[in-house]
């Protein structure tokens, strides 16, 4: 059965990679887990505070209900800020201090892990991207250039959450719409949002969801208690938010939970990873220094 044996290569991959975690870390992970991946430059039109937010979220319904019905987790972050990126330092902050409570917590460490790989490399890469279930390309539309880590994810079988930006077009029209999950708005939208006044914290007062996941931030939950090391974080995503994290919030939710069900269908999920691999051939190197040539 080429399903089964395709499975059982990526748990092969998943075990190097948990493996890894063990060693480098000294955090377990489950393998049988969904392997929810976000690993590249730490940047805000990145948004890797979108992708905090969630597991965020998601840590607090967990607490609500431990028997809520989701596709169990392990998050894995990685990349590297410019030295004097104050706020992209402070997201990884926040990454990690997430991950200190959440891995701990008993409630929710079967269902929910949060790992941030340090020093994330090449070499690292070759045991992060094969191992990758979902590859988070959640930038904001209009901001990404281009992108190849999301090529990377989707030739190793990786199903991709992600908007309308960069190559992640181009991507969705290859591998097919119904094997990728798209959330969030376009570039005309954000545009529009943008010369209409744009302003998030209506977001926050609008979505008690979105209100709860910045309250636990800022109450120091995550921080030992102290309420300011993360406040100028939450205070840029309440009165400034460049890049539209508060507008596509409940998209970004509403997606993963997309996923959640799709993660239950075991047939459906591994048809949607061969497919991915199978249909990235536009994406090689033979093809694509072949047009530079021409």
């Amino acid at each position: 059965d080429f399903q089964a044996r395709w499975r059982a290569v990526k748990a092969a991959r998943k075990a190097v990679a948990a493996s890894g975690a063990r060693d480098l870390m000294q955090i377990d992970v489950d393998t049988d887990t969904l392997f929810d991946m976000q690993v590249k430059r730490i940047h805000e039109y990145k948004r890797q505070h979108l992708a905090v937010l969630h597991l965020v979220h998601l840590y607090n319904r967990l607490k609500e209900n431990p028997g809520l019905d989701v596709a169990p987790r392990t998050a894995v972050f990685g990349g590297k800020a410019a030295p004097g990126y104050f706020l992209a330092k402070l997201i990884i902050k926040l990454i990690n201090s997430v991950a200190e409570v959440v891995n701990a917590d008993p409630d929710t460490r079967d269902m929910l892990k949060v790992v941030f790989v340090p020093n994330f490399n090449v070499k690292t890469a070759q045991n992060v991207y094969p191992a990758a279930d979902l590859s988070d390309q959640i930038s904001t539309a209009g901001k990404e250039a281009s992108g190849t880590g999301n090529m990377k994810f989707s030739m190793n079988g990786a199903r991709t959450i992600g908007t309308l930006d960069g190559a992640n077009v181009e991507i969705r029209e290859a591998v097919g719409e119904e094997n990728f999950f798209l959330f969030g708005l376009t570039t005309g939208e954000i545009q529009a949002k943008r010369a209409a006044g744009y302003r998030p914290g209506d977001y926050y007062e609008q979505n008690t969801a979105l209100k709860a996941t910045i309250d636990t931030i800022a109450s120091g939950y995550f921080s030992k208690g102290d309420k300011s090391l993360f406040q100028p974080l939450v205070d840029n995503l309440l009165h400034h938010d460049e890049y539209f994290v508060m507008a596509d919030f409940q998209s970004y939710i509403d997606c993963q939970e997309a996923v959640s069900r799709a993660w239950a269908d075991p047939e459906r999920w591994t048809r949607m990873s061969i497919l991915n691999t199978a249909r990235m051939g536009r994406f090689s190197s033979d093809r694509t220094i072949a047009e530079y040539c021409r």
